[in-house]
């Protein structure tokens, strides 16, 4: 990590940390739509990786990672991952300047929300049918934005033929939707299958909010089990802590090596970059399971009441393994990729 990520990693830090999280989730939207447009606006999460002649910052995806690492971990509710990372990257990815330049500015102040919608197949009207579930931030989206085989396609999610129900989700910090597309009209914005990468880009994404979820989790926990006495000394003390504990900061650490050499593969274009993406997806979805457990067990029983935090990460620990694709499902893809047949 670099000096200006240090410092890029500090100003987000330093603004998610005054806002509660628990706050947040009950705002209509489900996430702080003023702390989102002080992001936007202050520092610029929405357009780091946009360039400056549409509203962003000319900066990298590396950037976006370090202030996705900053997102898992306070667990804050809002339309990162989906607005600010994966619908910027899609529209920019069309090569569609018309496009980019009537939407990335708003969305890139926090003016407008738009998400991917992976679902649709494109009719001979200029319509799209299909449904798509685990959507992120829908019922705040404004637009919709639809990768098909043919191209990527672009819905007014207050259009008629538009659906969006809202999910029953094990994390509540992270609201999503199902979206019907029933002969919705829809603009082609760009041609070619956008899917394969758009989906490598959102395991590296998720991933560096997973690493950031842990990095908490473990910290959180070793600062209590040096501050909870029993049989008169700290739990940390004891040896059986401390081997748990070394298990997961070895887990915490190689999952940030895995993230972060995916997301350098990705903005290098490496040819290994899918292959290193579904590798994070895997090994950074079980460690945050691993550490998010251990942060409850450690936590005793003060970890599954409501007052504590501990629960919202194991929560959010076992809803991000299935976002995206289970790892099972990852590891299949693996497999046939790297084991001879």
């Amino acid at each position: 990590m670099t000096e200006e990520h240090r410092a890029l990693r500090d100003a987000v830090r330093g603004l998610l940390s005054g806002y509660p999280t628990r706050a947040a989730v009950e705002q209509p939207a489900g996430y702080d739509a003023g702390l989102w447009q002080r992001l936007c606006k202050e520092i610029g999460v929405a357009g780091l990786a946009v360039p400056e002649a549409f509203g962003g910052a000319g900066a990298t995806l590396l950037e976006q990672h370090v202030v996705l690492t900053e997102w898992g971990r306070s667990l804050t509710p809002g339309p990162m991952l989906g607005c600010g990372v994966l619908a910027t990257q899609a529209l920019l990815r069309t090569g569609d300047t018309e496009a980019c330049e009537r939407l990335l500015p708003g969305i890139c102040a926090g003016d407008r929300i738009a998400t991917l919608v992976w679902s649709g197949d494109p009719v001979a009207d200029g319509s799209l049918v299909g449904e798509a579930h685990q959507v992120l931030d829908a019922e705040s989206a404004e637009i919709l934005l639809v990768p098909t085989d043919a191209g990527l396609y672009e819905v007014d999610a207050a259009a008629p033929g538009v659906t969006v129900r809202p999910a029953d989700v094990l994390d509540t910090t992270r609201r999503l939707a199902t979206v019907r597309l029933d002969g919705a009209r829809a603009t082609k914005i760009g041609d070619g299958d956008l899917r394969p990468w758009l989906g490598d880009l959102a395991y590296v994404a998720l991933s560096a909010e997973q690493v950031g979820a842990a990095a908490h989790a473990f910290a959180a926990t070793h600062e209590y089990v040096q501050q909870r006495v029993q049989f008169g000394r700290p739990i940390g003390s004891f040896q059986v802590l401390q081997h748990r504990l070394a298990e997961a900061y070895l887990r915490l650490e190689a999952a940030t090596t895995a993230s972060w050499t995916a997301a350098e593969a990705l903005v290098a274009g490496s040819e290994d970059a899918p292959t290193l993406a579904a590798m994070a997806k895997v090994y950074c979805s079980e460690a945050l399971q691993a550490i998010a457990a251990e942060m409850v067990q450690m936590h005793g029983g003060l970890a599954i009441t409501w007052e504590h935090d501990a629960h919202l990460y194991l929560r959010r620990a076992y809803a991000d393994a299935q976002l995206f694709g289970a790892p099972a499902a990852h590891l299949d893809r693996l497999a046939a990729t790297l084991l001879p047949t």
